[in-house]
């Protein structure tokens, strides 16, 4: 009991070692509990995603957005009426992040993550607007096009995503805060890709 006590001390302590180690023990909690918790809650192996890029951003309010975007999903059969109901109707921004729930059937509109194509070489997963149900297809709503293997570099299609493929669906969004993992990371892309979307 002595040794927990004195453990607590340290930690209440103001030096680096005592922040260094809270730190190290935040991680674990997160990484061992939090994290297991929440995939067991949501049934999804990813709970949480960080929104890497700025495929699915809204860079002006919705209607202006729908005026520049409208023939892109009204060839789907998708109205105006129909996308104001749609979850995250107003896009989602680099930096979000987003706690994922695994549901079984998909729907119009609803924002889907999952595992890109075998021939692709993207290397994370990919969130997107399903624009269809048969097959399942999605589409980035900043994206000018839908990505298929042959118009694109990294060969990922989404015209036809598989059951398989599926990580599960975006439920609830907390803005910006995938900023703090994303600060790391985004150094390393091409200087036309850091930063906040524009």
């Amino acid at each position: 009991m002595k040794t927990l006590k004195d453990f607590w001390k340290f930690l209440n302590k103001d030096t680096w070692q005592s922040w260094l180690v809270s730190l190290v023990l935040i991680v674990l909690i997160i990484k061992i509990i939090v994290f297991p918790l929440l995939s067991l809650a949501t049934a999804s192996p990813l709970p949480l995603v960080v929104i890497e890029s700025c495929s699915m951003w809204h860079e002006d309010n919705f209607e202006n957005w729908w005026g520049r975007n409208a023939v892109q999903y009204e060839t789907r059969g998708i109205s105006h009426d129909q996308f104001t109901n749609f979850p995250f109707r107003d896009g989602l921004n680099k930096g979000d992040i987003i706690l994922v729930s695994n549901r079984q059937t998909q729907k119009v509109g609803d924002i889907i993550i999952f595992q890109p194509n075998p021939e692709a070489t993207a290397k994370h997963p990919i969130i997107h607007r399903t624009v269809s149900t048969e097959p399942l297809s999605t589409k980035g709503d900043h994206n000018a096009f839908q990505f298929n293997t042959a118009n694109n570099p990294q060969k990922l299609d989404e015209t036809n995503i598989q059951p398989s493929q599926i990580i599960g669906r975006a439920t609830i969004r907390i803005p910006l805060i995938g900023w703090l993992k994303l600060i790391f990371f985004d150094l390393q892309k091409p200087e036309s890709q850091r930063g906040f979307c524009r």
